[in-house]
């Protein structure tokens, strides 16, 4: 879309099913790059990424030609099938379905990373 501007900072959480603490400090930095890939690749320009045991947190600038819903359809599918091939988990490993999305502004941005980059101490 020609002329086209925007600024969509959006904070994607999601779970791992049943909520186990399954995210291992060894292998979590390797599933992080995995998934800043997919968002790179689909375009999007990854602002955050961190999470604790359980769950995940990223934070993107969309652009509005993304379908937000597909974008984290791709993310879990993808990085369930690598945790799972890589053989990351001694289990079967799992996103739990559904996902939460915030938007937030650009001068909430800063605030909005520093607490994602903060995950482990908040859990």
């Amino acid at each position: 879309m020609a002329n086209t501007y925007s600024q969509i900072n959006i904070q994607i959480v999601f779970a791992v099913k049943y909520r186990k603490s399954l995210i291992l400090p060894i292998w979590e930095n390797e599933l992080y790059k995995y998934i800043s890939g997919i968002i790179q690749a689909k375009g999007q320009k990854l602002l955050a990424i961190n999470g604790a045991y359980n769950h995940i947190h990223i934070l993107i600038g969309m652009k509005p030609t993304c379908c937000l819903s597909d974008l984290v359809r791709e993310i879990k599918k993808s990085s369930t099938n690598f945790v799972n091939e890589k053989k990351l988990c001694t289990c079967k490993f799992e996103w739990q379905e559904g996902f939460g999305a915030f938007s937030y502004n650009q001068q909430q941005v800063s605030n909005v990373i520093t607490y994602i980059q903060n995950q482990k101490l908040h859990h």
